[in-house]
């Protein structure tokens, strides 16, 4: 039995449908992340499952018990939001002492408790500073030590890291990461971003439309997405469009009108003339000058229409002879601003029939 338990929710305003019957299992000790974007309901499942809202349907089960009779307070569950909520008014000390107060804990475990907090998230010795002298870092670091002063079974983290910096966003991006797993309790986190989504999560529930597309390890939502939607939002793809050419041996085929047949390797069997999606994602596009040996029976020419570099890498639009927009992402092998190709050069571009991904849905 998974520690924490959606079954069947829904959560409905008015005529619109915010959660529409998600159900999940979410185990104990393990980075879960829901994601997508905004309005797909993410946020409203976070907070029922805090008890700030309440299900229209469905039951919400923390380790084998029913929450729906418990109000937030009650429940050993803990927030991190993405404004932080700490009192300006109060020294680091008072803001992660705020739940012990309300929990009438006794003066002297409340301060090792408090010390405890403040060393898992590196801030020991900053007890007696105001949030106004800490950096974003600091403040978003005292928000999850105040979370964790009382030892919660569940901590939720709403978008906690969206209001930072990139650099600053990716070295907070490490700190949850190794904080939670010496913690080792459960996380819970919402994000609209995809990569950090990536990053942090043992798995991940993609949302959509207040339902759940996907749940699955990262490595399988963006190798092996099932939908159109996932394969979309889950990092940049070319998603490949066509009706079903023939279905056998393990391949399918699809003709898409503004670029030719396209094969890919699958255990699906689409009827022929149904439509039919791949996805192939940039980096496993290969591009070559004209007649270039490159690997893979997908092969395509066409035109550079635009790149992007990037510094290690360097993406390629490339337009193909038939119309379609290609995008191929190569690594730079040279030092400074190394480039293969440029805008108007003609190229060939290849990818094997396992590089792609046939989509279900």
């Amino acid at each position: 039995m998974a520690l924490l338990e959606i079954d069947d929710v829904t959560r409905r305003f008015g005529d619109f449908t915010a959660v529409d019957h998600v159900t999940l299992g979410i185990e104990a000790g393990e980075f879960f992340t829901l994601l997508g974007p905004s309005g797909c309901g993410k946020t409203t499942l976070l907070r029922m499952i805090a008890g700030f809202d309440l299900p229209d349907g469905g039951r919400i089960v923390l380790d084998g018990r029913d929450l729906a009779d418990q109000p937030p307070e009650a429940r050993p569950l803990r927030t991190v939001f993405q404004s932080y909520a700490l009192f300006p008014h109060m020294t680091v000390q008072g803001n992660v002492a705020f739940p012990l107060k309300m929990a009438k804990t006794p003066a002297a475990e409340a301060a090792r408790k408090i010390d405890e907090a403040l060393a898992d998230v590196r801030l020991a010795g900053f007890n007696h500073r105001f949030p106004h002298e800490l950096s974003g870092g600091q403040r978003q670091r005292v928000a999850i030590a105040r979370a964790l002063v009382t030892h919660p079974t569940v901590l939720l983290l709403d978008e906690p890291l969206a209001a930072l910096d990139a650099k600053l966003r990716e070295q907070m991006q490490i700190e949850l990461i190794n904080l939670q797993k010496e913690i080792g309790i459960t996380f819970v986190y919402v994000t609209h971003d995809q990569t950090e989504a990536l990053a942090l999560s043992h798995r991940i529930a993609v949302m959509n439309h207040g339902r759940v597309e996907q749940l699955d390890e990262p490595d399988r939502l963006y190798g092996l997405p099932r939908t159109r939607f996932v394969a979309d939002f889950i990092g940049t793809c070319n998603l490949l469009v066509g009706p079903v050419r023939a279905s056998h041996g393990g391949d399918v085929a699809i003709d898409v009108a503004d670029l030719g047949t396209v094969t890919v390797a699958s255990t699906a069997s689409p009827a022929p003339g149904s439509e039919g999606a791949i996805a192939v994602r940039p980096e496993k596009v290969h591009l070559g000058a004209p007649g270039a040996t490159l690997p893979g029976d997908n092969r395509y020419a066409g035109v550079v229409e635009s790149f992007l570099y990037q510094g290690d890498v360097t993406l390629y639009n490339v337009r193909a002879e038939r119309g379609h927009l290609v995008e191929a992402l190569l690594a730079n092998s040279g030092a400074g601003l190394a480039k293969f190709f440029e805008v108007g050069d003609r190229v060939e571009m290849a990818f094997t029939a396992s590089a792609g991904h046939y989509l279900e849905g």
